[in-house]
């Protein structure tokens, strides 16, 4: 009777494990690495949703030029992913045709 409680509590456990746990590491790793390999220059967007350039690295902080004239500092471990090489947007990102514009 207890053997069965035992096998059915590991099982769980395995299931948990499996199904939980294994892919919140992987996601975590993958955080670890982008975070890691960040360069000034590189374009980012924040978990906040905010896109901007790299313009200066910190251990713990990096500043962030988000339209010209405009640099925010925020915490490393804000960027949530890079904006692609090839200079497209991830899904549902939108250009401002005014960006940059001079008055």
């Amino acid at each position: 009777m207890y053997v069965g409680i035992v096998v059915w509590f590991v099982v769980v456990a395995g299931f948990f494990w499996l199904l939980i746990l294994r892919p919140q590491q992987r996601r975590m790793a993958a955080v670890r690495t982008l975070q890691a390999e960040l360069r000034e220059g590189d374009e980012v967007m924040t978990t906040s949703g905010i896109y901007g350039t790299i313009v200066t690295l910190g251990d713990d902080t990096l500043e962030l030029r988000i339209a010209p004239n405009a640099v925010i500092k925020v915490a490393r471990g804000a960027v949530g992913q890079r904006v692609t090489a090839d200079g497209e947007l991830p899904a549902g990102a939108t250009i401002d045709p005014d960006e940059g514009a001079e008055e």
